[in-house]
């Protein structure tokens, strides 16, 4: 039985604390006036020395840009002016308003996703019948333990954007839906009672799927036969077909939508790469930390180099997913679609840029050695890299949508990732505590004892 150390416990607890305190800085430091906005602006624009982040009157910008042409409009320029400066400004405000939500929200899909895309992976071993992974189900579900409390938090923060607490989805206005009419035109998909009802459903099906495999994978530990096997590898099987319809939806309403006026095809098979890669990794970082401490005796080189494999595989398959949505949607050049990128590369650039290069470069280049995915350390340091590059994919995906160009990586952002990590840790080793590490009686134990590549 593994023993959750003490050292581990006390960490998660102070990356918890440590959160919650940026979190709360992130919260109380947003701006609750225009003014106070604009003062924010004014400071991180003279701080910084350039002009990132910087706003001005657009009537002002205006009457520079096209000198006396703008005076003959006289009083009717000067009130147009005058509303169009104060919408901005309220839009100024509410992107504002959203850094620290966005910081939030951002970071509990990153966890939350990944206990998911761990969840699929276990589910496609479970229905494939492989052989080799047997030893790594219980670090799987030990993992996959974290979709309860990651779930509930997710669906909270839902909520609470359906109750207007903060403006994440423009599409939850009513005032914008009224003269928007691409948006009256989805109301009767994208409303928020219709968005929760999904939400639950996806969510009530993640975690039942995995309570129940969970139960009769400790049931066939006990069995005199493969019947709970059986039994498991038949919900598997069904479970894999409502997975891709719900992810696919899933990521339509909690990522697409915050920018409601661009679509993809191809955008649920995007973010399925990327939590599948992310599980993977941390499926592979769990098992080589444990294996250290002497927990998983009977897992070798073998195994690490087939979760590495797939580290590099899935990674291949992100950036081939990633440049498929991106060379078509440029290439058209069509201006609804191409928005979505020229914003990202005008005012993202270093998180764009860098999250390719981290998602794809460094895989490929680290993990293209086939020695290489036999060593410990180097499959943590890859872990590392490609885990922060799929934050920074999730980050590009919601920020530039809900916070414009008032963007950069602060104490909510921080603050953020060291909550969801305490939590993640502390639930997950937790869960681990519960049941022997290794199954019994699985029919292919002996196989995944055995194995080797």
């Amino acid at each position: 039985m593994y023993t959750f150390s003490n050292k581990l416990k006390i960490g998660s607890f102070i990356l918890m604390a440590l959160g919650i305190l940026g979190i709360a800085i992130g919260f109380i430091s947003a701006p609750s006036t225009v003014e106070e906005a604009k003062a924010i602006v004014a400071s991180h624009s003279e701080g910084h020395g350039d002009a990132h982040g910087a706003v001005e009157p657009h009537g002002a910008t205006a009457t520079d840009s096209h000198g006396e042409a703008v005076e003959t409009h006289g009083e009717a320029a000067e009130a147009h002016g005058g509303g169009h400066d104060s919408s901005h400004d309220q839009h100024l405000l509410h992107q504002l308003q959203n850094k620290p939500w966005a910081a939030l929200y951002v970071a509990a899909f990153f966890f939350f996703m990944i206990a998911l895309g761990v969840l699929a992976f276990y589910a496609i071993q479970r229905a494939a019948q492989a052989g080799w992974s047997p030893l790594l189900f219980r670090v799987m579900e030990g993992i996959t333990s974290y979709l309860v409390p990651g779930g509930i938090i997710v669906f909270v923060i839902l909520v609470m954007s359906v109750l207007h607490m903060n403006h994440l989805f423009v599409w939850m206005d009513a005032d914008v839906v009224a003269h928007d009419h691409l948006l009256q035109g989805k109301a009767g998909y994208l409303n928020p009672t219709f968005f929760l009802v999904r939400a639950a459903i996806f969510l009530a099906g993640w975690i039942f799927y995995r309570e129940y495999s969970r139960k009769l994978s400790l049931k066939q530990d006990e069995s005199d036969d493969n019947s709970n096997f059986k039994l498991n590898f038949r919900w598997s099987a069904g479970f894999l077909v409502f997975y891709l319809v719900s992810e696919s939806i899933m990521s339509w309403d909690w990522i697409m939508s915050v920018d409601p006026h661009w679509f993809s095809t191809l955008f649920g098979w995007y973010v399925f790469a990327s939590m599948f890669v992310s599980g993977i990794t941390v499926i592979a970082m769990v098992t080589v930390y444990l294996k250290s401490r002497g927990y998983l005796p009977d897992v070798n080189d073998s195994h690490i180099h087939d979760l590495a494999k797939f580290m590099f595989g899935i990674s291949i398959f992100w950036t081939y997913l990633w440049f498929s949505q991106f060379m078509l949607i440029w290439y058209s050049n069509i201006p609804e679609e191409v928005t979505y990128y020229v914003t990202r590369i005008a005012d993202y650039r270093l998180p764009f840029f860098g999250m390719i290069a981290m998602n794809f470069l460094f895989p490929v280049l680290l993990l293209m050695n086939s020695d290489f995915k036999r060593l410990n350390w180097f499959v943590i340091l890859t872990g590392i890299v490609i885990l922060g590059g799929h934050y920074m994919d999730i980050f590009n995906m919601i920020m530039p949508s809900t916070v414009g160009d008032q963007w950069f990586i602060g104490i909510p952002e921080i603050g953020a990732v060291l909550f969801f990590a305490g939590l993640f840790v502390f639930w997950v080793f937790r869960a681990l505590t519960t049941a022997p590490l290794q199954p019994k009686r699985n029919p292919f134990i002996e196989e995944s004892r055995h194995f080797h590549y």
